[in-house]
């Protein structure tokens, strides 16, 4: 029972259960957004609703009007071009909604200096290695001064 405890109480595991927390919430409301907000604009574009097409493959298909259900051997592509469709829209949400602005904020409130690695290409083995360095780390060859 020891053992469980630590292993619950460890960081990375509430950390990890936050996260999960946190992400479900997010997507109710990235949902929220692209079901209230995007999709009925897009809609006001076309009254085409892609989950009706399909393709008989054999035989005869009939679909129910009322329920919408396929009887027979059916091909529902539209229904996976629905998917995508909605896909897509999510993704374009989530991303000029939220991965622009906080990489925008994120740039804004930078506190830590851009950090040069100064390095340089050994001409023998073409390897990366400091500049200061007097050998190669690679092939040992001995390097030039640095001017």
């Amino acid at each position: 029972m020891d053992g469980f405890r630590k292993f619950v109480l460890r960081g990375n595991v509430v950390d990890l259960a936050v996260g999960v927390v946190i992400g479900a919430a997010f997507g109710a409301v990235v949902t929220a957004i692209v079901t209230g907000l995007i999709t009925p604009v897009v809609g006001l574009l076309g009254s085409q609703n892609f989950d009706r097409l399909a393709v008989c493959l054999r035989g005869t298909c009939t679909r129910n009007p009322s329920t919408g259900v396929w009887t027979g051997h059916v091909l529902l592509y539209g229904s996976v071009l629905t998917a995508i469709v909605n896909f897509l829209i999510l993704a374009a949400v989530v991303y000029y909604v939220v991965v622009r602005p906080v990489n925008r904020l994120m740039e804004r409130f930078k506190t830590e200096p851009e950090v040069v690695q100064q390095t340089k290409k050994c001409p023998e083995c073409l390897s990366s290695i400091p500049v200061g360095a007097r050998r190669c780390a690679f092939c040992a060859v001995e390097q030039p001064a640095p001017a």
